[in-house]
């Protein structure tokens, strides 16, 4: 299928993270569709990918930001639009499940919401005069822990929680302009974080065995492309009508019901 997001100028953020990561794959399938990458990231790897895909014969840019500063985000979208002109597309997509919980400190707290939550408004405060214009699309990236809880993590909870009502709030304010808002919600996926996250537990082994076990289709994690061709579909044309929407990408992990698990 041809989404049609050749030469779209999308802005994606957190997407110079270690390669099979999220945001790692949704930029290389952003590629692949010649999409031309604007990425904004604090890690210095964004300027290798960038390399990569030029080599490819597409353009691409990366903004070296620190997502929890606003005025690094300002500085960012600006070097962007000076250089396309345009903006058609943002995919919110920074997210550090960093453990900010309730014996954490207030600035802990804070610096949680600044990443995971208040990063998303100002890429959007600054991106929606362009997106106008262009009359583009929003996607977030959430997460099943603003649905279900996961303890230990007050603030990335808070932030998810937070980005499913601007997906809704975005949709309403923006409808007017034709632009579409959408998140995606994200449960269990085989990524390199996770692998390292699961490392850490004891008996790591077992307690991955419990997870997949309780995921219903096929009992087995969300791949990255799994999520990437979603997120792809959703930002394309051939989504043309769908706007405040919570598309969860998790082989029914959050909303089906128990029983059909056998184990």
């Amino acid at each position: 299928m041809n989404l049609n997001l050749k030469n779209k100028i999308v802005v994606i953020t957190g997407a110079a993270g270690i390669r099979g990561s999220i945001g790692e794959t949704i930029l290389r399938q952003l590629v692949a569709e010649g999409a031309i990458p604007a990425i904004i990231d604090k890690d210095a790897r964004g300027f290798e990918y960038v390399k990569e895909i030029q080599n490819q014969g597409i353009d691409a840019i990366f903004c070296q930001s620190n997502l929890s500063d606003p005025e690094q985000i300002k500085n960012a979208i600006k070097a962007i639009v000076n250089k396309y002109n345009r903006i058609d597309i943002v995919i919110n997509n920074v997210g550090v499940n960093d453990g900010a919980g309730l014996e954490s400190s207030y600035e802990e707290f804070m610096d949680s919401l600044k990443l995971n939550l208040v990063s998303y408004f100002m890429i959007v405060k600054h991106t929606v005069p362009y997106l106008k214009e262009s009359k583009g699309n929003i996607l977030n990236i959430g997460s099943k822990v603003a649905l279900t809880g996961q303890g230990g993590t007050s603030g990335y909870a808070a932030a998810k929680g937070g980005v499913l009502g601007l997906t809704r709030e975005w949709a309403v304010d923006l409808i007017k302009y034709s632009i579409r808002v959408n998140a995606i919600i994200i449960a269990e996926s085989w990524t390199p974080a996770y692998d390292d996250w699961i490392k850490t537990l004891e008996n790591s082994e077992q307690k991955l065995k419990s997870i997949v076990e309780k995921i219903p289709f096929e009992n087995r994690m969300t791949t990255p492309e799994e999520i990437s061709d979603t997120c792809l579909f959703t930002i394309s044309e051939r989504s043309s009508h769908t706007t405040g929407q919570f598309i969860t990408v998790d082989g029914g992990y959050v909303n089906l019901d128990r029983s059909l698990l056998s184990k």
